[in-house]
């Protein structure tokens, strides 16, 4: 997973699926809007994440089913570092 916070545009960029090009959009949230390829984000723009991060992620994640912790974390990565782009990667859970 990549993100990437455009500090002067204030929004956050994460790309799910690297390479492919989305079909349509779909906004979520007033403050989310996720990419769509055959149905399957591929990538989701967080508008104004100085306004918060939760509220619109838990929306995506409620509609198509993500990892919330993995998209709060690159989201989190994302502004710690602005207009730089961060690389997440999140093994899966033990089920020891």
């Amino acid at each position: 997973m990549w993100a990437d916070y455009d500090k002067e545009a204030n929004a956050i960029a994460i790309t799910l699926v690297r390479g492919v090009t989305a079909e349509r959009a779909d906004q979520r949230h007033e403050r989310a809007i996720v990419a769509l390829r055959d149905g399957e984000p591929v990538s989701l723009e967080l508008l104004y994440p100085n306004l918060g991060v939760d509220e619109p992620l838990r929306a995506v994640v409620e509609q198509y089913e993500l990892d919330l912790e993995t998209l709060t974390a690159a989201a989190t990565a994302a502004l710690a570092a602005p207009d730089r782009a961060v690389t997440v990667e999140v093994a899966a859970r033990s089920t020891i």
